[in-house]
């Protein structure tokens, strides 16, 4: 397994400290906010703007993504290690058990093709 990187961009670091105001201005005006393989642990997005967000093989262990709309993202080997889920849409082509087992033993997620 690869080790989380820790991106030098002030979106990352405002969210990781819980700027809110920090990151909603940090992503304003740009097209992507890539957290690819990020480490995002414990990291709360239930009021961040997610609709940019690359979370591709990211750790988001202890993540709060509770309400969250990930519908539209590929998680492609990330992890949700005991990360809060209540209320969160995740894409149709992952399987409710890809989600149970990276949830409980921190398995990447591995997507089905469309």
């Amino acid at each position: 397994m690869s080790t989380p990187r820790f991106p030098d961009d002030p979106a990352f670091k405002s969210l990781r400290i819980g700027d809110l105001e920090g990151y909603r201005q940090a992503v304003e005006g740009r097209s992507v906010v890539d957290f690819a393989a990020a480490d995002l642990r414990g990291t709360d997005f239930r009021k961040a703007d997610m609709s940019k967000v690359i979370l591709k093989g990211a750790y988001l262990r202890d993540a709060d993504l509770r309400g969250c709309d990930l519908r539209h993202l590929d998680l492609e080997g990330a992890s949700i290690h005991n990360a809060k889920i209540s209320g969160t849409y995740f894409p149709r082509n992952l399987s409710p058990a890809e989600i149970e087992m990276s949830l409980k033993y921190g398995t990447r997620l591995r997507v089905e093709p469309f």
